[in-house]
């Protein structure tokens, strides 16, 4: 039987039906988590990383600036500015709270989750940064090219998936990071607002 130390018993209910049922998806995933296709698409989501992203925008100021398109560089001034956000933030909440990703449940089987103390990747499971990663890029990139906006959504919902069959990540982790992503994306919305509003004056 799995070591389970969850959440209290006096928790919301809500919040702890979603926790078993992450744990219940989490141990149907480690059925498919060696199979090449999801091992694939894993390697692949490893482009959402922090460093491949903030690479991608930084190509993106560069091709801007260098061709002379103003409309590029400010879009990889926008992805990077949304991501460093996204990063802030979900660098924070990971800090606060200890949850051990889904791998070590299937590995060890144990499942933990209390108040920040560990450092180790492996109890940072909540937030999912590579979907916070990829979801602020999306909605940043997106602003400047309408027509790629929901292409973009797309890549990134593939890249927050796949976490979970790669055992990861919950899809608890999943939506926070989700919401990590695009309340990045409207903060530094409201700020461009914020710095054309003081420019114009």
């Amino acid at each position: 039987m799995p070591q389970i130390d969850s959440l209290p018993s006096d928790a919301p209910k809500a919040i702890i039906a979603i926790e078993k049922a992450d744990i219940a998806i989490a141990e149907h995933a480690a059925e498919v988590t060696d199979s090449r296709i999801v091992k694939a698409l894993g390697a692949a989501s490893d482009i959402a990383d922090q460093p491949p992203l903030v690479a991608i925008s930084l190509a993106t100021v560069a091709i801007g600036l260098v061709a002379r398109r103003p409309l590029i560089a400010i879009a990889g001034a926008r992805m990077l500015a949304t991501h460093a956000l996204a990063t802030g933030i979900k660098t924070v909440v990971k800090r606060s709270v200890d949850r051990t990703r889904p791998h070590v449940l299937a590995e060890e089987g144990r499942y933990l989750v209390r108040k920040g103390q560990e450092r180790d990747s492996r109890y940072n499971s909540f937030p999912s940064g590579h979907t916070a990663g990829a979801v602020a890029i999306a909605e940043a990139a997106g602003r400047s090219f309408p027509r790629m906006a929901w292409p973009l959504r797309a890549w990134a919902a593939t890249m927050a998936a796949i976490q979970i069959p790669r055992c990861a990540h919950y899809p608890s982790d999943i939506a926070a990071g989700a919401l990590i992503g695009l309340g990045s994306d409207r903060a530094v919305r409201l700020a461009e607002k914020a710095l054309t509003g003081l420019l114009r004056r």
